[in-house]
């Protein structure tokens, strides 16, 4: 396959390095100027990982209309202007275009398929590509399962097929509304497993696991995916590498946050909490867990009162 690569950041050079491992046609493509770019440029290399000569650089946008597939990882806030502004001009038809993200659009509310859907060529069909795994892990040859989703059965097959190695499983996803807004989701659970870091509270990360599981399926189903989705790689799955890794940059944020240092990296969980506070209220959907990390980052909500808070809800049922 000849493939294009948006995003010159952890995932899309990771990406790139694995496609071109798989045999793979691949091409980067980072803005001119842009740090990470012009580092790989100059030495083809970042804090993580080499990228060895087969694979080729570009700064022109244009690179993006002879490829088969065109793979996007960048900030997803940030989506709908790289759309609009970079590749609605180019008219692009007849390409595969895969989500490697994770968020959902605070402004509308909407998952990221769904503005790709809506700004490109209806012509070009979207797939997302999720679940567990870190770059120096991968990097390292460690292995790991993925999904791959899409509403066209036939790209979710090929893709499947095409990318699948003795590093990553991909299975093929069954539900892309409860993968995308899962897989966005376990963002904000991984801040809230950093907050517990930060206050010393590590042992209740298995009760977070389980009720913010328990949330994210019936947000989920109130937006009409299948609430099986959260249990599954998309959300509880990726949790060991969300919830505990020292690689996670959400939970390492939500820990920064806590003790009050800096932590200058991008956590997409701070963006997806307020798009899910938007989501809880349209769907009329209870979140107290991802409510609580909203308080917590938007309102200077105190985290022991909002756990005190967790804690004092009424008694219930488990299931």
């Amino acid at each position: 396959m000849n493939i294009t690569v948006i995003g010159c950041g952890r995932w899309g050079s990771l990406i790139t390095w694995y496609l071109d491992r798989m045999g793979h046609r691949v091409t980067l493509y980072g803005r001119a100027g842009d740090p990470p770019m012009e580092r790989f440029l100059q030495t083809r290399s970042n804090d993580m990982l080499t990228l060895p000569e087969s694979v080729t650089l570009s700064t022109d946008i244009n690179c993006t209309c002879t490829c088969d597939v065109l793979i996007i990882s960048i900030n997803s806030q940030g989506l709908r202007s790289l759309l609009e502004n970079e590749l609605l001009p180019l008219g692009l038809q007849d390409k595969m275009i895969v989500l490697c993200m994770k968020g959902i659009e605070i402004s509308t509310g909407k998952r990221l398929s769904e503005i790709v859907e809506e700004t490109l060529h209806p012509s070009n069909r979207v797939a997302v590509w999720i679940g567990p795994g870190h770059v120096q892990e991968f990097y390292a040859g460690v292995p790991n399962c993925m999904v791959i989703d899409s509403t066209d059965e036939e790209v979710k097959q090929r893709l499947v097929s095409q990318f699948s190695s003795d590093l990553i499983r991909f299975y093929y996803g069954q539900d892309i509304i409860g993968n995308e807004v899962g897989a966005a989701a376990k963002n904000v659970i991984g801040i809230a497993a950093g907050f517990l870091d930060g206050m010393k509270l590590s042992t209740l990360k298995g009760a977070l696991m389980s009720r913010g599981t328990r949330e994210v399926a019936r947000l989920i189903e109130a937006m009409g995916g299948n609430p099986v989705s959260a249990y599954g790689l998309c959300h509880l799955g990726d949790y060991e590498a969300t919830v505990f890794s020292p690689y996670s940059h959400n939970r390492k944020f939500g820990e920064c946050f806590i003790r009050g240092e800096e932590f200058g990296a991008l956590a997409e969980g701070y963006y997806t909490a307020a798009a899910l506070h938007g989501l809880a209220q349209r769907y009329g959907v209870e979140l107290p867990i991802c409510e609580a990390v909203y308080r917590v980052l938007y309102e200077n909500a105190d985290f022991r009162a909002e756990m005190d808070s967790l804690f004092s809800r009424s008694l219930k049922n488990e299931f």
